[in-house]
């Protein structure tokens, strides 16, 4: 396995056990960003264990929670980490179990490696794109065995598609007029319609595993939110689409939010 790979699962993980710690307390240090999004204390202590260990590589960090850098700092960055320790921090707030530990390596603005880790039910995901290999495996507790964990890992691969049924995901959190609208031109194509529901980056796993068949985001994310996802797709054979250029979505941009995109 890719050293850089270990080294991003050893973090997910460490960082997941962390976050575990704060979900089970009463309180969870909910704050509120300038945007009104939440920020809590499992944020950021996930936050300083992930960098613990990734500063430890010759690349440099974008993640949710460091200090943005000007874009004329990070231009000349072939490679770099993207990084959300908490992804889908209002799900967390909700304690509905559906949030996540993102990490990707990127390089030239495309995704090479990319792990998601659900803290909640310590399912494991991690991909080596150019390989083409999506693993999942579920620990038995926040530990990893990473010199057998790819003998203890199955690998995943997406759905056939057919014209009975599209099973589409949709976010708990965000579901506008735009992607009900897509929705609906579906019925003219399928038979039967399906809308499964799923917070964070989630949604990237149940494309890449077969238990959905298209994800459309019509609405803002950043690319936080979407590396580790997109990493995980491609090595399955899937596209994670720009509605803007109408191909891949590219990484480390002067504008880290991405477009509209659809998964499949």
């Amino acid at each position: 396995m890719d050293l850089n790979l270990k080294i991003a699962i050893q973090a997910a993980v460490h960082g997941g056990a962390e976050i575990m710690k704060i979900y089970q307390l009463d309180d969870l240090g909910v704050e509120y960003k300038e945007d009104n999004s939440p920020l809590t204390l499992a944020d950021e202590k996930c936050n300083d264990i992930i960098n613990s260990y990734l500063i430890n590589t010759e690349f440099p960090i974008i993640s949710e929670e460091n200090k943005q850098l000007d874009f004329s700092e990070r231009k000349d960055w072939e490679t770099c980490w993207i990084v959300d320790p908490l992804d889908g921090t209002k799900e967390f707030v909700k304690r509905n179990g559906e949030f996540t530990v993102n990490i990707a390596l990127v390089k030239n603005g495309k995704p090479l490696l990319g792990v998601i880790y659900v803290p909640v039910t310590k399912e494991l995901y991690f991909a080596d794109v150019s390989k083409g290999l999506t693993l999942k495996s579920t620990l038995s507790d926040h530990k990893v065995d990473i010199d057998n964990l790819v003998s203890l890992s199955k690998e995943i691969k997406p759905s056939i598609p057919n014209k009975e049924l599209v099973r589409v995901v949709g976010s708990r959190s965000h579901m506008n007029e735009a992607t009900e609208n897509f929705v609906a031109s579906l019925k003219k194509d399928y038979k039967e319609v399906e809308i499964v529901s799923k917070g964070s980056s989630l949604k990237f796993c149940l494309v890449a595993e077969g238990k959905a068949d298209i994800y459309p985001r019509f609405a803002p994310t950043m690319e936080w939110d979407t590396a580790a996802g997109q990493a995980i797709c491609e090595a399955v054979g899937l596209k994670v689409i720009s509605k803007e250029t109408n191909k891949p979505l590219l990484y480390n941009k002067k504008n880290l939010l991405n477009p509209w995109f659809k998964v499949n």
